[in-house]
């Protein structure tokens, strides 16, 4: 029979309860309170007297700082907004919409569409106006057209990158505008506006 290998599991982030190898840290309750420096059994005592883990939230400290947690509820609490910060890190993505000098108005309109959908969704959008042949000898038509479809988006655009000419294409970087919060105008009740003046 082969030997089993012991499988390693893996490091926590922070050191708890015995895990601590210094003699003394100073201690913080469950509720924030500061509770000084005392020795590190009787930290660990005195956090399990209570159910919860002593936990080295600031190792390099001098002494380390400890707290009295729930190191189970705090590690499924961390574990959330990390998900929450990938989340955030991932939900613009880049979308590009291509279009040619001569694109005809139906398909033109599709496009715009689209790219009015992809603003609404939070994404960037790279616009593009590809020329094939004789055509690059006049990029100003990718130019015009870029104008063009700027007018047709209105005002819910922000440019990130102005419309630029590089090797056989014309393009300019979208993103959505961010919405700003409008205060809704305080509404006088009936009463108060008869109430007549003393």
């Amino acid at each position: 029979m082969r030997p089993q290998l012991k499988q390693n599991r893996p490091e926590e982030a922070f050191r708890i309860n015995h895990r601590i190898r210094v003699p003394e840290v100073r201690v913080i309750d469950e509720d924030g309170e500061q509770l000084g420096i005392m020795s590190t059994y009787d930290a660990i005592r005195k956090a399990e007297e209570k159910g919860l883990e002593l936990v080295e939230v600031s190792p390099k400290a001098q002494p380390p700082v400890c707290k009295i947690m729930d190191y189970g509820k705090f590690k499924y609490e961390r574990a959330k907004q990390e998900k929450v910060k990938r989340q955030n890190a991932t939900q613009i993505s880049m979308k590009e919409v291509k279009f040619r000098p001569k694109t005809d108005d139906h398909d033109l309109d599709f496009k715009i569409r689209n790219i009015k959908k992809f603003l609404e969704e939070g994404d960037k959008i790279r616009v593009v106006v590809s020329f094939r042949g004789r055509e690059i000898v006049h990029p100003e038509f990718g130019f015009q057209l870029l104008e063009s479809i700027l007018k047709d988006l209105g005002d819910g655009v922000d440019v990130e990158q102005k419309p630029t000419h590089e090797g056989r294409a014309v393009s300019m970087l979208l993103a959505p505008v961010a919405k700003l919060k409008v205060k809704k105008p305080e509404t006088v009740r009936p009463e108060e506006e008869a109430r007549p003046l003393p």
